[in-house]
């Protein structure tokens, strides 16, 4: 008789505590989060300060951990509430735990050699940029606006690639830094770029090119660009290159044409004539440089 009663009341203990046990589950699961049965009446918001040099002290410092907070990655995820009662005793499953930062070292190297933070988002087909950027524990990448906003529109924590529930997120920044890779790469280009063609710029004003073309165009440009007004044989003024006079005209100094040596000076025809035949050598050299030269009437 006496077993009976104790077998009894070990089951009404049981039945007790499992109950117990499920109105704790239900009070802390399915109730609003806010819900306290300890402390039902609202608590006081903490004011902020009057002063103004404190309030902008403390915006300051709220924007400084917001930057830090966002330059560095994090789980997004809040932290999961503790076990209740039921899930302690095996009467409801426990949830799935979260992964460590080894486990995530491992979702970020998969994501890296596939690629996708190279790829635009599965979800608006555009590059990532600097906006904001997630990455799921099932290894895909997506914005983070973006993922909000299908989370909203399909009520339920589904990764729009591989269809997994009940994944976790954390925000990274691998677009954002193969975006100011890229950025930086551009700048480098287009800047030695710039520099090199300033660089052949000037060699081509200092350099003499060999083919011949080039090389009368490059003496006949420097002429035009030197102010080169007397003749060096007879010290008489030269007559600009596309004057044109009349044979008739009486000042003889006029009808001289001018002559433009492969070296770059500018002589009087009628006086390098006379310098040539007054020299000994079968070719003569320039009477400045002393090189040996072709001559072109302009």
């Amino acid at each position: 008789m006496s077993t009976r009663k104790d077998l009894e009341s070990k089951a009404n203990r049981k039945l007790v505590i499992d109950s117990v046990a499920f109105q704790d589950h239900i009070t802390r699961t399915l109730l609003h989060p806010d819900f306290s049965l300890s402390d039902p009446l609202l608590t006081c918001r903490r004011k902020p300060p009057r002063n103004a040099q404190t309030r902008r002290r403390v915006k300051d410092n709220g924007q400084q951990r917001q930057h830090q907070q966002e330059e560095r990655e994090h789980v997004l995820d809040s932290a999961p509430p503790p076990l209740t009662l039921a899930q302690k005793l095996g009467l409801v499953a426990s949830p799935a735990g979260r992964l460590t930062e080894n486990e995530w070292t491992l979702v970020k190297a998969r994501s890296v050699r596939q690629g996708d933070s190279a790829l635009p988002c599965a979800i608006c087909r555009e590059e990532f940029l600097l906006q904001p950027q997630v990455l799921l524990s099932c290894s895909h990448v997506f914005h983070r606006v973006c993922l909000q906003a299908f989370e909203r529109f399909s009520r339920r924590k589904c990764c729009p690639m591989c269809r997994k529930e009940q994944y976790e997120t954390r925000v990274i920044h691998d677009a954002a830094h193969l975006f100011r890779h890229k950025c930086a790469t551009r700048i480098q280009a287009c800047w030695r770029g710039y520099a090199v063609r300033t660089r052949y710029r000037n060699l081509r004003k200092t350099i003499c090119p060999k083919d011949k073309v080039l090389r009368r165009k490059f003496f006949e440009r420097k002429v035009t660009q030197r102010d080169v007004k007397d003749c060096p044989i007879c010290l008489t003024a030269l007559r600009s290159p596309g004057l044109h006079t009349d044979a008739g005209s009486p000042n003889r100094q006029h009808q001289r044409r001018v002559v433009l040596l492969s070296c770059s000076h500018l002589f009087h025809q009628f006086c390098l004539e006379a310098f040539e035949a007054f020299a000994p050598e079968s070719r003569p050299s320039c009477p400045l440089c002393r090189s040996v030269y072709h001559k072109k009437l302009i």
